[in-house]
């Protein structure tokens, strides 16, 4: 979704021309302003490209990958960095009064909602308004039904990790395209070219989910935080987390007991972690229940550890971990 504001105004960033040339050309620039206002040309940088700041990973993502060459992107979340503990600095406010889009995801990072919502910026795409969000706790799918008297281990809220189910996120694909269309309508053509690739992509991703998770021993997977609950649910599948939405929360015993009892009973083999967030948790309910740990990656951000150099090659990279916990046939 797209929301028009009063820019604030921007320092120039035409390159300087001689005294003769401003002479020459007041009159005829003057009549242009005023008979047609500014263009979107004016707004953007030196270089003519767009300049989009992107709230964390997978929104940067999205905007390199829908703006190609028309856009510079800047992500506010350093790699390695966990985004829900962002911090908007001095230095990033500024960058986002001389930016031309915004890309977030609204209810993950609550610095960065408070700053785009006070800064100029004329296009702000709020990722959560343009596909359907759910309440999530620590357990989700199908097999939850089966545990209702059971610790759930949390509290439920609104799951915003939208960007793990990929035809959740193609939906978003194509509200951010739409958006720099409309912000950048001299590159209409190549976002909307762009949009589509990138939307045939992730269902191509979908289908290999959907193909490589149909024949398993077990659908129960066990994780740190409950990040992966819509791809649970997309591929009939159900997450148990250690802790609830929020990854810094500290399990209560009888919930650690129930994972146990639950793993053995359901046939678990792996607690899943992440590479942003202490293992310390995982690695002891999988000591104590004689299970192995490995790395479900919820793309926050990519880094060195990351197994694959973009959303893609992770998401990949993660389904070959389901399916060998799983046992996948």
């Amino acid at each position: 979704m797209t929301v028009m504001n009063v820019r604030l105004p921007r320092r120039p960033r035409r390159r300087l021309i001689s005294t003769t040339a401003v002479a020459a050309t007041t009159m005829l620039g003057l009549t242009a302003l005023s008979a047609c206002g500014s263009s979107a040309a004016d707004s953007k940088g030196s270089d003519g490209k767009l300049d989009v700041v992107a709230s964390f990973y997978p929104m940067q993502y999205l905007a390199e990958e829908i703006g190609g060459d028309h856009v510079d992107v800047t992500n506010l979340t350093k790699p390695g960095q966990e985004p829900h503990d962002l911090e908007v600095s001095a230095q990033q406010r500024a960058q986002l009064e001389e930016a031309d889009a915004a890309i977030y995801l609204k209810g993950l990072q609550p610095a960065v909602d408070e700053a785009i919502s006070q800064s100029g910026i004329s296009t702000k795409v709020d990722a959560a308004s343009l596909t359907t969000l759910e309440e999530h706790g620590s357990e989700v799918g199908g097999h939850a039904e089966e545990h209702e008297g059971h610790d759930h281990g949390g509290e439920e809220g609104t799951d915003p990790h939208i960007w793990l189910d990929p035809v959740k996120y193609a939906e978003v694909a194509e509200g951010v395209g739409k958006a720099l269309q409309k912000a950048d309508p001299d590159h209409a053509a190549d976002y909307k070219k762009n949009t589509a690739a990138l939307v045939e992509k992730l269902g191509t991703l979908s289908t290999e989910f959907e193909d490589g998770l149909k024949n398993t021993d077990s659908k129960v997977f066990i994780t740190t935080h409950a990040a992966f609950g819509y791809l649970a649910e997309r591929y009939g599948l159900t997450e148990e987390a250690i802790s609830g939405l929020d990854p810094e929360s500290e399990p209560s015993a009888s919930r650690v007991k129930d994972l146990q009892e639950m793993a053995k009973a359901d046939g678990v083999t792996t607690v899943f972690y992440e590479t942003l967030v202490s293992d310390k948790t995982a690695k002891t309910l999988a000591n104590d229940a004689k299970l192995t740990t490995d790395v479900l990656d919820p793309i926050e951000g990519i880094t060195e550890k990351s197994k694959g150099d973009d959303y893609i090659a992770v998401m990949r990279s993660n389904l070959a971990a389901l399916q060998k916990a799983l046992g996948a046939k």
